[in-house]
């Protein structure tokens, strides 16, 4: 969406509610043997009447996508991003064998409603970590670092008691949540643990799924060299994605999103850099033609 007021629009999500574009898609799983299926595939426990987050993996624990799943008896809705979706169908229709279940993209408009008013905006009561119909859409409770937020999939109620959030808003929110954009933030050689995203989206007491292996070695035995982090820039200059993050020399990683937070009065980003950069460490981040000091955080990053 464009950028009309992003002050007003950032407000907005923070304390009451707005309507955003977040560039999902849905890919729709239906049939009897649905949610057991992607019990074996997805590494969250799909439980009817639930919308939590989830990873696909592939076979050696690297991501493939992180989507959101609003399970019923036999269906489920995975919400991913809109560049993930066709490798979401085409992973999940590859392991398909043998089970009554089908896959298809599902072209329902995807939003996303932010802030402690949402569901006064929707006219509903989302349950935590759970989901309502309302009309044709399905409305899903994706809350998150504190954030109260909601996923429509389908035509929502009216919204225009909320307020239309642009890009600009909508990106410094995701990054002071610390929310990972696949293909921007992180990618097909990401591990997990890398993403800050497992406590939400892995489920260890369940049965096995597709990556397994990895997740379980990493959370038992060891750690990841890198990690996703906040970077707070201590000058009033906005760095570019993909500028270096560098201490004493040494690049540890690179900046992957940038934006303006007015909770924190500062720009912000987030990249994944190594476990040197520890929390409150400060950095430099660098590029051609100029740099900037920066302080690592800790994700969420709190105002």
């Amino acid at each position: 969406m464009p950028d009309k007021d992003p002050t007003s629009e950032y407000l907005a999500m923070r304390d009451a509610a707005a309507v955003v574009d977040p560039a999902w898609a849905a890919v729709a799983v239906r049939g009897a043997d649905a949610v057991t299926f992607l019990q074996g595939l997805l590494s969250q426990d799909l439980r009817p009447g639930t919308c939590l987050r989830t990873f696909l993996l592939g076979p050696r624990g690297k991501l493939r996508a992180i989507a959101w799943a609003i399970t019923d008896d036999t269906s489920v809705i995975l919400v991913t991003e809109s560049g993930r979706r066709q490798v979401l169908v085409d992973d999940l229709a590859r392991y398909r064998i043998r089970v009554d279940a089908e896959i298809t993209a599902d072209d329902r408009p995807v939003r996303m409603v932010v802030g402690p008013a949402s569901d006064d905006v929707l006219g509903v009561t989302v349950p935590p970590h759970g989901w309502v119909a309302s009309g044709d859409a399905l409305i899903g409770d994706i809350t998150f670092a504190g954030r109260t937020r909601r996923v429509v999939v389908g035509e929502a109620p009216d919204l225009t008691g909320g307020v239309v959030a642009g890009s600009s808003a909508a990106t410094a929110v995701r990054i002071e949540l610390g929310e990972p954009v696949m293909d921007v933030d992180v990618d097909e050689g990401t591990i997990p643990q890398e993403t800050g995203l497992v406590p939400s989206a892995v489920a260890f007491d369940k049965g096995c799924y597709l990556g397994q292996e990895l997740v379980a070695r990493i959370d038992s035995r060891g750690r990841v060299n890198q990690r996703l982090v906040g970077l707070r820039v201590t000058t009033n200059v906005i760095p570019p994605p993909g500028a270096e993050v560098v201490v004493d020399d040494a690049v540890l990683g690179t900046i992957t999103s940038v934006g303006e937070s007015l909770d924190l009065r500062a720009p912000v980003g987030l990249g994944v850099v190594r476990r040197e950069a520890e929390d409150g460490r400060s950095v430099v981040l660098r590029w051609a033609g100029g740099e900037v000091p920066a302080i690592v955080m800790s994700l969420p990053m709190g105002g």
